[in-house]
């Protein structure tokens, strides 16, 4: 650990080194190790709603007559290696907002362009790391809420030592800056801002008071010191995708929450705690946020339930700002990305769930009750079934509910710790299973699967890798590469067309790739991916309502090796009937694009950038900043 930079490790590496994984016995592969981009490729991969099995010169085909009859309103833009945004001939871009800057009239001059901003103002401004938003109008106000995921700490304690907090005013810092922004928005002649100080404005930090429902709640699991009838929470942590509900409130997602606890002490007893633990990857030293040395609620020695009230999906009503905050522990505790959701024939609400770390799984939520327009939405997040997903390898698949007879655990406990659950059910491991986006003109949903370099990788007995749980990393048929680099995106549509229904069939909509590296096979990706849209790690996705796929990367942008002609990250546009997929925008060195909504006239797209290198966006000598940019087209039409 000493000799390793954490600030630079990404949270699944940090969970590697921390927590090395168990190597479990191979046992009987699904796939072939030697599947090719002439056979196996053209067996998963198939597009419009047919989802037969189709050979690789039916799909060049298919490619051909989709760039004669593209739905596309642009032309491809080329891959860029620069320290900016770049969009196609036709559009224009603007920052909305970035890190530091106002939300109330107080805060005005806060952000200092060489030492960022102080404790006093820490939650009166944008927080850092824009990830997932959702834009609501509330009685014809645009009111956008942004998760703020991580903090980047050499950059937001420029005056500490590296990053490291020396002291818990540093750390209220830190905590300030991650959560929800809650702000209204509006479209002047100087384009789209902030309006500083409107009574939408709010933080939502790892700091707010909030509550729980569902079969958690209450129980000792959740006690603490600070609220020992286990019904209370406080903040929201490592925010990353998010979602919203058919009745206006908006769900945050806690994915990697593990790193923020440590231990001053000895680590629990506790045998359920310490196997929790061990799962969720919770160990005495931390990512390097060292809020256990100054602030005792993150010390696992004096609060050893603390870790239990974070891993959750979060409600959050955007009109009104006094509301409080509620944890659905019914959605179930992991690292979750975000909150998809469709409503099932007969009007019971579905969310669907990935859990993002190598080997994890997806999860999918239905309501026992019926949504309304109008009526009691107070169930239907917190009484229903909780299920986790089997691919098999005929193109088909199941949900499984966690139930106490079928897991052996209490409903509590299933809520607490899910992974368990789904390793007790066989849920299929996956690549990383990162946003879920529903078509809202055709019943199927969607998956980033991002990327897992441990996939399939065997040591010199032959043993491979497994997940913490110990379920194997084998190939299978729906993630179907080993050492996977490049992630794909997994495709299903429900029995009968029923979001509820148990069985489902798939495909796979696109795997990345790099065909000018590899002229065949799986690494070549599917005959979607070209020299012309090469791109790695399919992270975050929305789908407009036209039913174009907008996907957003977070991998790789060395622009090197198996990753040469792809350039920095980026978000590409993708036609589910054709199958064509064509770069849409780029985002500046060091980042990753994440987050994607739209305003309510459809001719503004909001577009997050994320973690970016110097000098972004304020120029040289500046402190880089996280920012979300409006997207126009310069004729004012609409956009996605």
């Amino acid at each position: 650990m000493k000799d390793v930079d954490t600030t630079k490790m990404s949270a699944d590496d940090w969970d590697e080194l921390n927590f090395p994984r168990p190597e479990v016995q191979e046992f009987d592969r699904v796939v072939e190790r030697a599947i090719s981009r002439r056979g196996f490729l053209g067996g998963v991969l198939a597009f419009g709603s047919g989802a037969a099995v189709m050979g690789t010169s039916f799909l060049k085909g298919t490619t051909a007559v989709a760039q004669q009859m593209s739905r596309f309103a642009f032309e491809q833009l080329a891959p860029q290696t620069d320290g900016t945004v770049h969009v196609p001939e036709g559009y224009s871009w603007n920052v909305l907002v970035r890190w530091g800057d106002p939300l109330f009239s107080d805060a005005e001059g806060a952000f200092d362009p060489q030492n960022a901003v102080s404790v006093e103002m820490s939650d009166r401004v944008f927080g850092e790391n824009t990830d997932g938003m959702e834009l609501f109008n509330v009685d014809g106000h645009e009111v956008l809420v942004v998760n703020s995921e991580y903090t980047n700490r050499d950059i937001n304690l420029p005056h500490t030592d590296g990053g490291t907090p020396g002291s818990l005013d540093d750390v209220r810092i830190l905590q300030n800056f991650q959560g929800v922004s809650v702000m209204e928005i509006a479209e002047g002649e100087a384009g789209w801002s902030v309006v500083v100080d409107s009574p939408f404005n709010r933080r939502i930090t790892h700091l707010t008071d909030m509550t729980f429902d569902g079969p958690a709640a209450g129980h000792d699991l959740l006690k603490t010191d600070a609220d020992p009838t286990g019904m209370a929470s406080m903040g929201t942590f490592n925010n990353c995708g998010s979602g919203r509900t058919p009745w206006g409130t908006y769900l945050t997602c806690e994915e990697n929450f593990n790193g923020y606890f440590g231990a001053t002490g000895d680590m629990p007893s506790d045998e359920v705690v310490a196997a929790g633990y061990r799962r969720y990857g919770i160990g005495a030293d931390g990512w390097g946020y060292d809020y256990h040395k100054w602030d005792a609620r993150f010390d696992v020695t004096m609060n050893p339930n603390e870790p239990h009230r974070a891993g959750w999906i979060v409600e959050i009503d955007p009109a009104n700002p006094e509301a409080t905050p509620v944890k659905h522990t019914a959605l179930g505790r992991f690292k979750h990305e975000n909150a998809a959701y469709a409503l099932a024939p007969d009007g019971r609400v579905v969310v669907y769930m990935g859990d993002d770390e190598r080997g994890e799984f997806m999860y999918r939520w239905v309501s026992r009750d019926v949504y309304v327009p109008g009526g009691d939405t107070s169930t239907l997040l917190s009484e229903g079934t909780l299920s986790v997903a089997v691919f098999e390898d005929d193109m088909t698949g199941r949900w499984v509910a966690l139930t106490p007879e079928a897991t052996g655990m209490d409903a509590a406990s299933i809520a607490v710790f899910t992974r368990t659950a789904g390793s007790a059910v066989g849920a299929t491991t996956m690549d990383r299973p990162e946003w879920i986006a529903v078509n809202p003109t055709a019943t199927e949903a969607y998956c980033c699967l991002t990327n897992n370099s441990r996939r399939g990788v065997t040591t010199d007995d032959g043993s491979v890798r497994s997940n913490a749980g110990g379920d194997p990393m084998t190939v299978n048929a729906v993630n179907p590469r080993e050492a996977n680099e490049f992630g794909q995106i997994v495709r299903w549509r429900p029995e009968g067309g029923d979001h509820a229904a148990d069985g489902f069939s798939w495909d796979l909509y696109v795997m990345a790739g790099n065909p000018e590296v590899h002229a065949d096979g799986p690494y070549a990706g599917t005959a979607n991916i070209n020299a012309g849209n090469l791109f790695n790690s399919p992270d975050g996705m929305q789908i407009d309502t036209s039913g174009l796929i907008w996907i957003q990367t977070d991998g790789d942008d060395s622009n090197e090796g198996e990753f040469a002609g792809m350039g920095n990250n980026q978000m590409l546009a993708g036609d589910p009937a054709t199958g064509e997929i064509r770069r849409f925008l780029t985002g500046p060195k060091g980042s990753e694009v994440t987050g994607l909504t739209w305003s309510s006239d459809r001719r503004t797209m909001f577009v997050g950038i994320q973690h970016p290198d110097a000098p972004f966006p304020d120029g040289e000598g500046a402190l880089p900043r996280s920012a979300i940019v409006a997207v126009k087209r310069d004729d004012n039409a609409l956009v996605g």
